[in-house]
């Protein structure tokens, strides 16, 4: 195990997070769960069968030595549908609490609409389940502290699920940028464009949506009690109240994927504006933002600026990508791969052109000529061309598998430190949210990313 994560927080406090010397850590990791044998079956159950739920159980699904056994939702047409698709003997529920209680299930997947994480989470980890959340790992910033305590209390494995990080891609890019190949970072850009209403979040609503079919209260949580309203509970990603907007379902993924990369722990200062522009449907989060996310210099990194933006009303050519920029070249990560270009300035700054050379005395250039040959060789004044290197996933890849394969793995041998844990992913989801922060209050957000508090 890295020796940096050995260095266990001591506790959390009244939902506080103490201070490491090096990295936080994660703890409990080599407690042994003596009740799973590496050849027993994970017996597991989804909580959420919606879209993510959904592309969570199938992921889940393509590893070997797990079973799904059980499913939770607040909508009677997915608990149906479950059966329908997975097998009859599917136990189903509309209240996840029954699934927590049964001793025959060992681990949970929980993709439910974000305000029901940090709840469920909790309550899973506290009934000795083993826990796969989804990004981001809670709606609220202060509902981050209670998630780790509980954690580390548990001893038991937890996998928040920002799947791309478990990909060859950024995999490769981690290698190069701990290689030196882009010397170092100074600026990370990233978008995530759309424009077509099922990608704006309208997704489909059934035409049984009722208070009957719904369980309204439940969803509500502690929420404004409003009346039942189908578009709240299918498209809840468009409110505060239930989602984290484009920073909670979005920026969360380029996040993940830069600190995957930098071994950062995030930034100190964001700022982040937009509008709602096209969507104008009710939602009351925006569908374009831009976020400045400023670095502080590390051991592991210099500091370095993030821009962060998404577009739902994109109607231009959308162009998705990751540009990490070094002062020796850039990684330019997409859904294809990667592409690495190095540039290295040559040794001799260069004189004339653009320059204050022409404006000198025949003298003065002489001069300046006669002291330039002394200082730089010919070589010193070739500049190597532009190296450009191409990586590309191996066919067939499956990342989201692959996520759950670290999850399951650790599930077996009793250990707490996946790729993607509960410290890492609050360092994930706590910049997020601040955007949201910054968004409505127009004002900075000031973060300590390392003790994990509000400046």
């Amino acid at each position: 195990m890295n020796t940096n994560r050995r260095n266990l927080i001591k506790g959390l406090g009244a939902f506080g997070v103490l201070a490491s010397t090096g990295s936080l850590a994660s703890p409990f990791s080599i407690l042994k769960n003596l009740s799973n044998s590496p050849n027993d079956k994970i017996r597991f159950a989804t909580i959420g069968m919606g879209i993510q739920g959904n592309y969570d159980t199938k992921a889940a699904l393509a590893n070997e030595g797990v079973e799904f056994v059980a499913a939770a939702d607040l909508y009677t047409g997915r608990l149906e549908r479950v059966k329908e698709v997975y097998g009859k003997n599917i136990f189903t529920t509309r209240d996840y609490r029954e699934i927590l209680q049964r001793k025959d299930i060992d681990a949970v997947i929980i993709a439910t609409p974000d305000h029901w994480h940090d709840t469920i989470t909790i309550h899973a980890l506290e009934a000795g389940k083993h826990v796969y959340c989804e990004k981001p790992m809670v709606h609220d910033i202060e509902k981050g502290y209670p998630v780790i305590e509980a954690w580390r209390k548990s001893g038991k494995t937890m996998q928040v699920g920002s799947q791309r990080i478990s990909g060859s891609v950024f995999n490769e890019a981690k290698r190069l940028v701990t290689a030196g190949e882009i010397g170092e970072i100074n600026y990370i850009e990233s978008n995530s464009d759309r424009f077509n209403a099922i990608g704006a979040w309208n997704y489909t609503i059934p035409t049984d949506a009722s208070t009957q079919t719904v369980d309204w209260d439940t969803f509500l949580k502690n929420t404004h009690k409003i009346p039942f309203d189908a578009k709240r509970f299918f498209r809840w990603r468009n409110y505060r109240d239930y989602g984290t907007g484009v920073a909670g379902d979005l920026f969360v993924h380029l996040i993940t994927g830069v600190h995957f990369i930098t071994n950062s722990k995030g930034p100190n200062r964001i700022f982040a504006s937009g509008n709602l522009s096209y969507w104008k449907d009710g939602r009351d989060v925006p569908d374009v933002m831009v976020s400045i996310m400023d670095y502080p210099k590390t051991n592991e990194h210099a500091s370095f600026q993030m821009v962060l933006r998404v577009n739902f009303a994109n109607a231009g050519n959308i162009n998705n990508n990751t540009r990490i920029i070094g002062t020796e070249g850039q990684i330019d990560l997409s859904g294809e791969g990667l592409v690495l270009s190095k540039k290295k300035l040559p040794k001799a700054p260069g004189m004339r052109g653009y320059d204050s050379y022409d404006t000198f005395s025949a003298a003065q250039q002489k001069e300046l000529d006669k002291q330039y040959d002394a200082l730089y060789s010919e070589a010193d004044r070739k500049t190597d061309p532009v190296k450009e290197i191409k990586f590309m996933p191996p066919a067939g890849e499956n990342e989201h598998r692959n996520h759950f394969k670290n999850f399951f793995d650790h599930v077996r041998a009793g250990t707490q430190n996946t790729i993607e844990d509960p410290l890492f992913g609050f360092r994930a989801a706590a910049p997020v949210l601040a955007c949201n922060e910054s968004y409505f209050s127009n004002k900075p957000f000031i973060w300590d990313p390392v003790n994990l508090k509000k400046g």
